[in-house]
């Protein structure tokens, strides 16, 4: 039997008054994915076929490279922001889930780095 009052019990254990932040952004990211996944499927529909100087020179237009990195770095982000989500929800062991929520991060940079990367080399031509 506890000598705490229930409001004692409960306090610290309220909000931390960061998940509004965290919803926000899944769902601009998810709003700017919509159409950027209309383009993007239009554009494969129409470059279907097309030899490497072909679509090298589609994503050498400034227009093209900007929606496809702005395109990559809102999937990313989305992507890590649902799985963080699923990893704090789901994960018992605290050391477990600070573990893979660290490898999920460094996974998402280093994959959304390097497609970026892959576009600017095929951007300017490298």
């Amino acid at each position: 039997m506890s000598l705490q009052t229930p409001i004692a019990k409960a306090r610290g254990l309220g909000s931390a008054k960061e998940g509004t932040h965290h919803w926000t952004a899944q769902r601009l990211t998810a709003m700017a994915l919509a159409p950027l996944s209309l383009w993007l499927i239009y554009t494969l529909v129409f470059v279907t076929g097309a030899d490497y100087s072909s679509l090298a020179d589609w994503l050498g237009n400034i227009t093209n490279a900007a929606l496809l990195l702005l395109f990559l770095f809102s999937l990313f982000y989305h992507a890590l922001l649902g799985v963080q989500v699923v990893i704090e929800d789901y994960v018992d062991s605290e050391w477990q889930k600070i573990g893979c929520l660290v490898l999920v991060k460094f996974l998402a940079w280093l994959a959304g780095l390097s497609a970026s990367i892959a576009v600017l080399k095929v951007y300017l031509g490298l």
